[in-house]
């Protein structure tokens, strides 16, 4: 501790020194805030950063975390120490991932597509590129690996040193061996942190408290899903082949037979392992506040497959003995993915937090949360990272089971849309029997589950997957067709469905989103929300039930960062928000023959002129009141259904019963996907909070005759990258799955959003945010699809019925 007297007051009270919490308080000061201090119970790194291995690699299929990997190894690398004199102790020895079979190639190859957009030096490469810069690896049964020449290895206790003295350096204030005991909020708003030493209070609190993290929420009465598991790391005795090399070795990623990694320590060896089976949770209830540099005795038994046949793969090791062992927890939240940004329900509590990749993810994402808690916004999309991706269902039981869950997949294929089954059903809808007795394939979204698609015929009720086609391509495919030619309903009970009533409503809403709002009862508007910065929060559909109550309808994502954004703008406004999430039930019927179908089970009028295109109405079908709103995510004649659980099987048996005569069938998420990508709707994938309207190209949804938040800055057209619609040569194989480089006569112009096969067009359709002198329509380009530059075109208009006219016909049939 420095001479300075514990301080009373700052903007920012960072608890946690270790790489997380340390580089915040680098970021923070890069960004402008200096009124900082960070408090650590021991001493820096103290945690779980100490014992990382400190890897860090440019293999990411996730384009937002490339962007930070890029980052930090050009931190590591030199810039870091450049700044602050501190040494870093950069490895700059690259690394190979191998494949040993056609799915993993498939994986690189995809991999790759993503690091060509990213501009990164990677390429895949076979055995003998390995052999020549590896000869001591037992390739047996390799078929080819991603090689990555910039990754590396770095001294995880000298990063954070050097973070350390950067913030100090621009003004930010550590203060160690100061355990902080409790945090809570004062009437005012602000954060009081109780520490050892004293009490400060402050504007923002961040938790950055590792292992500690989830019992330090508890204080707040915060439920922040993170379980501690154990993580295995040998170093063996020196190995005598490595005394002549006068380089270092690139680190080997083998997934399927170590389960790990290999590399070099000085002139030994390091083994890394991800066991598959029995993973260990630790401190379930809580971490012991006295644990500094805790490290668990080795388990063999749990870890010695994956060990013995690491020897087996560098049989160089094999005689050795292992003269140091790394047993550590390490945090892992339910999916794996950190926990970065705003903590639900309250304001200005920061998680930064729930990172099992601490070197290799953490600094660009601490980056990121600075930009966040200082703009308003991140530079990348954080869907992944928000840490109200889950709800009060996220309880303890649930977060172990989870945390085993991802700690077995660690070193898993992370074939596109994998999903994860333990611990599920959590929150099935009231159809959630009916629809899994007709075959539904069923994904997790905040809890809920909700159908991806439909087994039929002799197509396995389970998940297929490959980053190619395979046998759900063709039953997406039929039910797509079920819903464009004749009817077709989905359980879209996971909608985010929020009620926003009161003598104020009106008002709160109108300054918070950019579209007019509805002005009439029973009127419907889509319109968003956005953030100081004038990025986009969430898009949402709002329906004026009565002159004072409004009910707003999202993806179920977003549930909590809406009831959030809500409160948290509110000015005084006499308003009252309620969640109907749960308790509430919705389905969408569409196709041609909808109307056909709901006529059927109502005595309402639904011609175009008695129930017109964006309306709602409440209706009364199959005895029970259920609200009617006439709009298709399909974009087809179509209607969402919304009404209480307990009317939910009523309604869709009686819907059913009216659409058998018609071909009626049951559709999911990835048939609606198809859909929305033929009729061109933007979706999540490409409304986040890195882009304005503008960029997004959805202005046509924003007023310049109202004020709203962000308003200003989204109306900027001065934009860096604007998002395409675009058409891909298929090839029959694989469509693609989002992150691929965008060329322009060879050149890197943009990335993919989203890519999906349009059934109807036949065509691979996709989103992808490029620069703008490209977004010609028109304009050839090509898609690196599978590491291969793929044919494609800009489209001026939506592929599938572009004039968008059937959604609002009146007639019973329409030829498409």
């Amino acid at each position: 501790m420095s001479d300075k007297s514990f301080p009373s007051h700052a903007r920012v009270v960072i608890v946690g020194g270790g790489v997380m919490g340390v580089g915040l308080a680098y970021h923070l000061a890069h960004e402008g805030w200096t009124d900082v201090v960070l408090l650590e119970k021991a001493e820096l790194t103290s945690g779980s950063t100490w014992h990382a291995a400190g890897q860090i690699t440019h293999s990411t299929s996730s384009f937002g975390l490339g962007k930070c990997v890029d980052y930090n190894i050009g931190l590591y690398s030199g810039a870091l120490e450049t700044e602050t004199g501190q040494a870093v102790t950069w490895h700059g020895c690259g690394s190979y991932r191998l494949a040993y079979t056609e799915d993993e190639m498939d994986w690189l190859r995809h991999t790759l597509s993503v690091g060509r957009s990213l501009r990164f030096n990677i390429e895949l490469v076979g055995p003998d590129h390995i052999r020549k810069n590896h000869p001591f690896y037992n390739l047996d049964g390799v078929i080819g690996a991603l090689y990555t020449p910039d990754d590396g290895h770095v001294d995880p206790t000298n990063v954070t040193m050097a973070m350390a003295a950067g913030a100090r350096q621009l003004g930010a204030r550590i203060i160690r061996n100061c355990r902080a005991t409790n945090i809570t909020q004062s009437a005012t708003g602000e954060w009081v942190v109780e520490s050892e030493q004293g009490t400060i209070t402050c504007e923002h609190v961040v938790n950055a408290g590792g292992t500690y993290a989830r019992q330090m929420g508890e204080w707040s009465g915060l439920q922040l899903p993170m379980t501690s598991m154990t993580h295995h790391y040998f170093v063996t005795e020196p190995v005598p082949e490595f005394e002549a090399l006068d380089h270092e070795l690139p680190v080997i990623r083998d997934d399927k037979k170590v389960s790990g990694y290999i590399r070099m320590e000085q002139k030994r060896g390091l083994i890394g392992i991800y066991e598959k089976e029995n993973p260990n949770a630790v401190w379930l209830d809580k971490c012991p506040w006295h644990y500094e540099n805790w490290l668990f005795d080795a388990d063999y038994d749990r870890i010695m497959p994956w060990l013995e046949e690491s020897l087996n793969r560098m049989p160089i090791f094999a005689e050795l003995g292992i003269q140091r062992e790394v047993h550590g927890a390490i945090s892992h939240p339910p999916d794996g993915n950190p926990m970065i940004g705003p903590a639900p329900g309250v304001k200005n509590y920061w998680c930064c937090c729930g990172t099992q990749i601490g070197i290799g993810w953490g600094p660009g994402l601490s980056r990121e949360l600075a930009r966040w808690m200082v703009h308003g916004a991140a530079d990348i999309s954080m869907r992944e990272y928000d840490p109200r991706r889950f709800g009060a269902y996220a309880n303890k039981e649930w977060q172990v089971i989870k945390a085993k869950e991802d700690y077995c997949l660690r070193h898993e294929i992370p074939f596109p849309h994998f999903n994860r089954l333990a611990g599920r059903p959590i929150k099935p809808s009231p159809l959630y029997e009916r629809l899994k007795e007709k075959g539904a394939v069923y994904e997790e979204v905040y809890g809920f589950e909700r159908p991806r698609w439909f087994a039929r015929g002799d197509v396995a009720q389970e998940d297929h997957y490959s980053f190619k086609r395979n046998a759900v391509h063709d039953m997406v495919g039929a039910e797509v067709r079920a819903v464009r030619e004749s009817v077709g309903i989905m359980d879209v009970t996971a909608f985010t469905k929020v009620e926003v009533s009161g003598p104020d409503a009106y008002a709160l809403l109108d300054r918070l989103t950019a579209n007019r709002m509805p002005q009439k009862v029973g009127s419907i508007t889509l319109t968003h929300m956005l953030n100081r910065r004038g990025r986009i929060e969430l898009e949402t559909t709002i329906v004026r039930m009565a002159e004072d109550r409004f009910y707003l309808v999202c993806a179920a994502f977003f549930e909590q960062r809406l009831l959030d954004h809500l409160t948290q703008q509110r000015n005084g406004e006499d308003v009252t928000i309620t969640a109907l999430s749960q308790g509430w039930s919705a389905l969408s019927l569409n196709g041609p023959r909808s109307r056909d179908v709901l006529a059927a089970c109502t005595e309402a009028d639904l011609s175009n002129a008695a129930f017109r295109w964006l309306s709602a109405q409440e209706i009364t079908l199959a005895g029970h009141k259920v609200w009617a709103f006439r709009m298709s995510y399909a974009g087809e004649l179509g209607w969402e259904l919304h009404m209480p659980d307990a009317a939910c099987l009523d309604v869709y048996d009686a819907l059913w019963a009216a659409g058998e005569a018609h071909g009626i069938a049951d559709y999911g998420s990835f048939a609606m996907n198809a859909m929305r990508m033929e009729k061109g709707f933007k979706g999540a994938g490409e409304l986040t909070n890195e882009v304005t309207l503008a960029e997004a190209d959805v202005l046509r949804f924003a007023r310049d005759d109202k004020e709203y938040l962000g308003r200003d800055k989204t109306l900027n057209t001065d934009l860096p990258w604007v998002c395409a619609y675009l058409e891909i040569e298929p090839d029959g194989l694989e469509d693609g799955h989002g992150g691929e480089a965008v060329l322009l006569d060879g050149k890197v112009v943009g990335s993919t959003a989203s890519v999906a096969y349009g059934h109807m067009v036949g065509k691979i359709l996709a989103f992808a945010y490029i620069k703008p002198h490209a977004n010609v329509p028109g304009q050839e380009i090509e898609v690196v699809i599978a590491g291969t530059p793929r044919k494609g075109r800009i489209l001026g208009a939506p592929a599938y019925d572009p004039e968008s006219l059937l959604p609002r016909t009146d007639a019973q049939m329409v030829e498409v």
